[in-house]
């Protein structure tokens, strides 16, 4: 309506004229062509050789005849508006439609840049489970691509065989565990074991964050958690896998705010939700933490999280077969042994492992090499376990040999040890921060 009525006449360029100065332009032959209106209340002329832009306007005047006039004065270009009635509907759309429509689309699109610019988070979406759903031909992972963790896997297969053959459990009448708990320190690969179940099972695969159930309104984790069950029915058999589940599943005291704060009402909604549900279905609860301490001890009874795989750093047989997983993407030389990495690297989970394969690939690129060579592992796994070597330290000769016997003698005393494990290398180039320069302002101090 603005656009109608102020800015597009402001656009046309009309010059409204009095009718005697149109009879006068037209005496004297001014006047190229001339229109009237289907209602004979304005007449349009433009004058020769004017801008194209410009036009006049003027109201006739009762009892002239213009025709004659016209005629008269030689113009050849003169005539009528046919009256056209427009359709209303077509009339109603362009009118109100269009414009409403318009504006829904840029509220969308201006909708849709503020929630970007709120990390994600749409007022029209509270309540809603921000749950990434795989199909079962995207996770892309099986047991095979998970090494390092057979008694966890052996332990899971279970739940594998139930959501491939449920009907021979109903037969006896077992039932399967709503959830299991995948306990282990971080980096040992318990996300990916859980896809791995999915990617053996062939279902579709539901992943979130304990932390995505908490939101700044009340009540919101727990609507969220009703909503995930619900597209977990649906989809069922399905696996549901919530990472961190400490987040939200802690000891329920009287820390929190007389017991209604949001954390609580969501853990409340999950334990009722885990109740509701029937296993037999094929929904799989699966969750992960590295605190299973902290848990709530009603989350942890039997008929929710009921069965618990520990999901532990590997030994050597698991680190060596965990490296030759993640070296088959890597170019690797011929003579590379994994077993003298593995024993090397004592204590490294799985994630840190793959970090070492890494690391070497990088070092080989570094060095200009086209594969990894047994130097590039051996170099990355002190790289990964201590840091870069630091080789810009100013120190004396006397202070160098100094901390080389000093450093010798650890060596001395661990070779002299009988259950131990053997001394791998001998260095003076420290690697963790400072480590160095204490060893040598303490040897200032003493006048050493």
């Amino acid at each position: 309506m603005v656009l109608n009525a102020l800015v597009f006449p402001m656009l046309e360029h009309s010059v409204e004229v009095p009718y005697s100065q149109f009879v006068k332009e037209l005496e004297a032959g001014n006047i190229e062509e001339v229109y009237v209106n289907s209602a004979n209340t304005e007449i349009q002329f433009t004058q020769k050789g004017q801008q194209w832009n410009v036009a006049y306007k003027t109201a006739p005047f009762p009892g002239d005849n213009l025709a004659d006039r016209l005629e008269a004065a030689g113009v050849e270009n003169y005539g009528s508006e046919i009256a056209t009635q427009a359709s209303p509907i077509l009339s109603f759309l362009m009118s109100w439609v269009a414009p409403i429509l318009m504006f829904v689309i840029i509220g969308q699109i201006m909708g849709r840049m503020i929630s970007k610019r709120m990390g994600g988070n749409n007022a029209m979406t509270f309540g809603k489970s921000n749950a990434k759903i795989y199909a079962e031909s995207e996770t892309g992972i099986t047991f095979a691509d998970v090494a390092g963790e057979e008694e966890a896997k052996d332990a899971l297969k279970e739940i594998v065989d139930f959501l491939h053959n449920p009907g021979k459990y109903a037969d006896i009448g077992a039932n399967l565990p709503k959830g299991a708990l995948l306990v282990g320190p971080p980096g040992t690969g318990k996300t990916l074991l859980a896809r791995a179940v999915a990617g053996e099972a062939h279902v579709p695969f539901f992943s979130i964050s304990g932390s995505e159930f908490v939101e700044m309104f009340v009540g919101m984790g727990a609507s969220k958690v009703r909503d995930l069950f619900k597209q977990a029915n649906e989809k069922a058999p399905c696996i549901v896998f919530i990472d961190e589940i400490d987040t939200i599943g802690k000891k329920r005291d009287n820390g929190g705010m007389g017991g209604n704060d949001e954390r609580e009402q969501t853990l409340n909604q999950l334990l009722t939700e885990m109740d509701g549900f029937d296993g037999k279905k094929g929904v799989v609860i699966l969750a992960a933490t590295n605190r299973p301490e902290s848990l709530d001890k009603a989350l942890l009874r039997p008929g929710r999280f009921d069965r618990r795989v520990p999901v532990e750093l590997p030994d050597l047989q698991g680190r060596e077969a965990i490296l030759k997983v993640h070296g088959r993407n890597v170019k690797m030389s011929e003579d590379v042994d994994y077993n003298a990495i593995a024993r090397a690297t004592a204590g490294a989970s799985g994630a840190e492992l793959a970090n070492i394969i890494n690391e070497a690939a990088l070092r080989a690129v570094r060095f200009g090499r086209t594969a990894v060579v047994q130097a590039d592992l051996e170099e990355s796994v002190e790289t990964v376990i201590a840091g870069y070597q630091k080789k810009n330290a100013v120190i004396s000769q006397n202070e160098r040999r100094i901390v080389a016997y000093h450093e010798v003698g650890h060596a001395l005393v661990a070779a002299c040890q009988s259950h131990s494990a053997p001394v791998q290398k001998i260095t003076i180039i420290p690697r963790i921060s400072g480590a160095l320069d204490i060893r040598c302002r303490w040897m200032r101090e003493k006048n050493i």
